[in-house]
């Protein structure tokens, strides 16, 4: 047999190591019941929903033909990457509003056309829901400004 479409391939692998690293770490805890679920149940469950899900996913590898693969961008997805940890520590520093300006600035940037007017208007849009919902809405303690709330 020879696999068709590898990105199916890779997606079905990496689907079913993730449901099999769940149910491993799952072990360690009480399953409990349907009933009375203990902390195992629900990543046992998922965790073996992911593993047959890769299973099919790969499975469909090798009976369907999609063509060449396109190769795999690094710089976007590193700069997406750096945005997210930007935030990470940004953010009790200097507050929610300037944590989620430099991830969206940054996040920005991995795309192919970047343009200030666009970015800006996304920005005041995405701070302003993240306030409303996280702080506001949700109740979520993060502080806005730099030096607290």
């Amino acid at each position: 047999m020879r696999v068709t479409r590898s990105k199916d391939f890779w997606a079905g692998l990496m689907f079913g190591a993730f449901g099999a690293a769940f149910m491993i770490v799952a072990q360690n805890y009480n399953m409990g019941t349907a009933v009375r679920m203990g902390p195992a149940y629900f990543p046992t469950v998922v965790g073996g929903l992911l593993l047959v899900l890769g299973l099919f996913v790969v499975l469909r590898a090798f009976f369907v033909d999609s063509g060449p693969v396109p190769r795999l961008h690094l710089r976007p997805l590193a700069i997406v990457l750096a945005g997210v940890c930007l935030f990470g520590a940004l953010l009790r520093p200097l507050g929610l509003v300037a944590a989620c300006v430099v991830l969206i600035v940054v996040g920005a940037l991995a795309g192919i056309s970047f343009r200030w007017k666009e970015v800006l208007l996304l920005t005041v849009i995405l701070v302003v829901f993240s306030v409303a919902l996280f702080v506001y809405g949700l109740g979520l303690p993060f502080p806005l400004w730099p030096g607290g709330r």
